[in-house]
């Protein structure tokens, strides 16, 4: 990132809108609005309206101006915005202006996050966490990116590198500092810190993947034998046609997929090819493929016509401990036995409701995190917990103190990275700060 560039986008969405919003961030952004509004910087977070004019007078709009001083802005830097009527040509206007002015550019993808964390303002879960936000489809999504964004998540990985710090702190101060006059039990109580960070860790990591299937969706499948109506109930729950449905067995030879929102969690639901003996090769393929996505999904929903006798599908070993709903169709017709499970007729929508809710309240058990501490949301930060668990695991085994040390150090650096908070700094301020060194 360019030290010095001004730089400026649009922070709403693009094409026609009654309001557009322009931010300008860095040191230009003051002169930004002296050259636009032909007057002086206005008072701090106050919406002032300004006539915007281009470098020969001539008027682009009539818009709100707001200031925004370094370091209390979005950015760390000076913050200029221009809330506008959002018509391409203002738009193209305002655009050229800025161009031609010295050191401001348009921003790159990301750019005035980015700022932000370079200059303290978030950290690097708080970033990832505006992207979610943007991003976020259905009510489990916003909630989770916004817990995320108040710093729920920082602080759990900051609480926990800051006793690890401690922990440090007092092994590096019992081996370099022996002649001192410190506490004998030093280096036990950095390995009770040590042990009871690493038994958090592992259980924070042991949750299933919940944050990242609330973030990226809940896989569904829908297998069952041909013709039982697996893509009329896929249709059924995206509420429109997005499989074929035929009468014909094995319609269906590959895997369909269509993203919902059931009941404020994001679910991919896949349509598959029915399961029998396959009746050459592009079925057998069809079927290999149904078997894939059912062993990689979250949640099988196994659709069986109830209105036969040969209705029964044994799944392979590796599913039998999957989550699965079973469900029987054809509930208007006659059943020579009665099933136990959820009862349906896809011809007469009896029993769709039901199904709906099943798989709602089956997707809430999936995905909602137990207790008060938030998720893990990203691979980034699973593997980084992985790695400082591991590093802490070795330290419980470490004899010599030099190694227990440094085992720590490794664990506090891996979680330092999933915030982007790592500093020497900080180690040397706990040692003279608990011990006063020196004195």
């Amino acid at each position: 990132m360019p030290r010095g560039d001004t730089i400026f986008a649009l922070a709403s969405a693009p094409g026609r809108a009654g309001v557009a919003l322009v931010r300008v961030s860095g040191p230009a952004a003051g002169n930004c609005i002296k050259s636009l509004t032909n007057k002086d910087i206005l008072e701090e977070r106050r919406a002032v309206r300004r006539a915007l004019r281009t470098r020969g007078g001539e008027l682009i709009d009539q818009v709100l101006v707001l200031w925004f001083a370094a370091p209390a802005s979005l950015t760390g830097e000076d913050v200029a915005e221009f809330h506008l009527h959002g018509g391409r040509a203002i738009l193209e206007a305002l655009t050229a202006e800025l161009l031609a002015m010295p050191g401001v550019r348009p921003a790159e993808a990301g750019e005035f996050t980015r700022r932000a964390v370079v200059n303290g303002k978030l950290d690097l879960t708080e970033a990832e966490a505006v992207a979610d936000l943007v991003n976020a489809e259905t009510e489990a999504q916003r909630r989770q990116a916004l817990r995320q964004y108040d710093g729920a998540l920082s602080a759990l990985y900051e609480g926990w590198r800051a006793e690890l710090l401690k922990a440090l702190a007092w092994s590096e101060a019992a081996i370099d500092f022996s002649d001192e006059e410190l506490p004998d039990s030093l280096l036990g109580e950095a390995r009770k810190i040590a042990e009871k960070t690493n038994s958090a860790i592992k259980a924070h990591l042991d949750d299933a993947r919940r944050g990242e299937l609330v973030r990226e969706g809940m896989f569904v499948a829908v297998i069952g034998p041909p013709n039982s109506g697996k893509s009329s109930l896929v249709n059924a729950l995206a509420g429109r046609d997005v499989a074929i449905v035929s009468e014909t067995a094995g319609t269906t030879r590959d895997v369909i997929e269509v993203r919902l929102d059931l009941g404020g969690y994001a679910v991919m639901l896949a349509d598959t090819a029915g399961l029998r003996e396959a009746r050459g090769p592009i079925e057998a393929e069809g079927v290999r493929r149904a078997l894939h996505r059912a062993e990689t999904a979250d949640l099988i929903l196994l659709l069986l016509d109830g209105s036969t006798e040969n209705n029964q599908v044994k799944l392979p070993e590796n599913m039998v401990n999957k989550p699965c709903l079973r469900v029987w169709n054809k509930a208007d017709l006659p059943w020579p036995v009665l099933h136990e499970g959820l009862h349906l007729s896809l011809k007469t929508g009896e029993g769709l409701d039901e199904v709906i809710e099943a798989v709602t309240q089956a997707a809430r058990r999936c995905l909602e995190t137990p207790g008060e501490a938030p998720p893990i949301t990203r691979a980034r930060h699973r593997h980084a917990l992985h790695e400082a668990a591991e590093a802490l695991e070795r330290a419980a085994l470490a004899a010599e103190p030099e190694l227990f040390a440094e085992d720590l150090r490794l664990s506090v650096r891996a979680l330092g990275r999933i915030t982007g908070r790592v500093d020497v700094e900080d180690l040397l301020d706990a040692i003279f700060r608990d011990f006063c060194i020196g004195k």
